[in-house]
């Protein structure tokens, strides 16, 4: 496992399930859409049968991505921690920002709500990890150094 997915109990079943169905009435659904369009007659002008095929290549790379991450994944606890943790929500304020913001530490498909979702081997994901409410972490961005404040997990 080169990189285990680390991913809640809920993603997990969500991932599964979404997998199951895109395995069997997603590609049936499709297979159908196809052999009706190539009813329609020349397949080099019919747009219905173009658009169905791309959509079965994008559900295919789905079923893929999806394939994989649950291959890879590895179901993590995100209680309710005092530290920083996968599956944690966490608030920080940025140096020299009033705002604060809200940040998902673990994977995209674990997105939910409005949060933006940082990843835990990100740079701030990283320095995020094992922190507690009042710490404050520094990490490098692409624009320098950057530090930020754990206000709040949970």
């Amino acid at each position: 496992m080169a990189n285990p997915h680390e991913l809640s109990q809920a993603a997990h079943d969500r991932l599964e399930a979404e997998l199951a169905d895109l395995r069997s009435h997603g590609r049936i659904e499709l297979a159908d859409r196809i052999e009706r369009a190539r009813e329609h007659g020349d397949l080099k002008e019919n747009a219905e049968y173009h658009a169905a095929k791309e959509e079965k290549s994008k559900m295919e790379a789905r079923i893929a991505k999806v394939a994989q991450i649950l291959e890879d994944a590895v179901v993590v606890e995100s209680g309710n921690s005092r530290e920083v943790m996968v599956g944690s929500i966490v608030h920080v304020r940025y140096e020299d920002d009033d705002e604060i913001e809200r940040y998902l530490v673990g994977s995209i498909e674990e997105r939910h709500d409005d949060l933006h979702v940082v990843s835990p081997s990100s740079p701030m994901g990283s320095a995020l990890i094992g922190a507690a409410v009042g710490n404050k972490v520094t990490y490098e961005a692409p624009t320098g150094t950057l530090t930020v404040e754990v206000m709040k997990v949970g």
